[in-house]
């Protein structure tokens, strides 16, 4: 008789909600494919239409999450879930949520602002929040960052569009700025023509906008010159450290000295 019991409720509650269950999960594979299927449509119209990088990442990742949202309202409401019950509940929810998570909603406005002014692509080298890098992915709530050290750097939306940003791949040329000392007994027209012979003779430095070479400062124990090259943004490091050792070799050459700090013994006599 228990046996039979639990038979009898087993097939009730199959013929109740098996029906049912069996419906949601084919609305659960089918509405996946589906959403891959407009995912890739709506990815090759872009594709198509020359969009931004950066804002297709961003639309497509926000379209993604509102498919979803409906898939799986769509499954609750065959569940037997009443789905305006359900939206309320949400609304509900989402009011409350929004108090608790103001900081992520903020995040997701700024990621909006960033893909209408568009102050940056992906592909840029830019300078925000205390970091330098490379923008990776301009996601719904977060931009990434590949910095100089290969470092993966992840900037909030809402401090990055509320915040500075220094782009260095706006113009696509970048000024390094050097400086230099030398000796009070160099000659300063001598030093400054070696100086820029050794801007002139790096290819990575551009000769429109010319560089420059000019003295900037007569401090305690050196003559100071301002070295200034331009160069491709995807240039800079390369033209600054190259610029660097190559100015001391030809210094040594001319016979120019840098000074720095000698230490002189004093002999005490007995």
């Amino acid at each position: 008789m228990e046996i039979q019991k639990w038979t009898d409720m087993g097939i009730e509650f199959l013929s109740t909600y098996g029906i049912k269950v069996l419906g949601a999960i084919a609305i659960w594979i089918i509405g996946s494919w589906v959403i891959k299927k407009i995912m890739k449509a709506v990815s090759k119209i872009m594709d198509k239409r020359d969009y931004d990088e950066s804002l297709k990442k961003f639309l497509l990742n926000l379209i993604g999450w509102i498919l979803k949202i409906l898939l799986v309202i769509s499954i609750l409401g065959k569940l037997g879930v009443e789905t305006t019950s359900f939206a309320a509940l949400l609304a509900a929810a989402g009011l409350a949520i929004g108090m608790a998570l103001q900081g992520s909603l903020g995040n997701f406005a700024g990621g909006v602002l960033l893909m209408i002014f568009k102050p940056i692509k992906i592909g840029d080298l830019i300078e925000a929040q205390g970091e330098v890098g490379v923008v990776k992915e301009i996601e719904i709530f977060t931009t990434k960052l590949t910095g100089l050290s290969n470092r993966e750097i992840i900037i909030p939306n809402g401090s990055l569009s509320n915040g500075n940003i220094i782009n260095y791949s706006t113009e696509g040329t970048r000024r390094v700025d050097l400086t230099f000392g030398v000796g009070y007994d160099s000659d300063i027209k001598k030093t400054k023509e070696v100086l820029m012979q050794v801007l002139t003779a790096n290819p990575k430095v551009l000769k429109d906008p010319a560089p420059t070479v000019n003295v900037s400062e007569l401090a305690d124990s050196s003559i100071n010159f301002a070295v200034r090259p331009w160069c491709k943004a995807e240039h800079y490091w390369d033209v600054y450290f190259e610029t660097t050792e190559n100015v001391k070799e030809a210094l040594d050459a001319a016979g120019i000295e840098i000074p720095y700090p000698h230490q002189v013994e004093i002999h005490k006599e007995s």
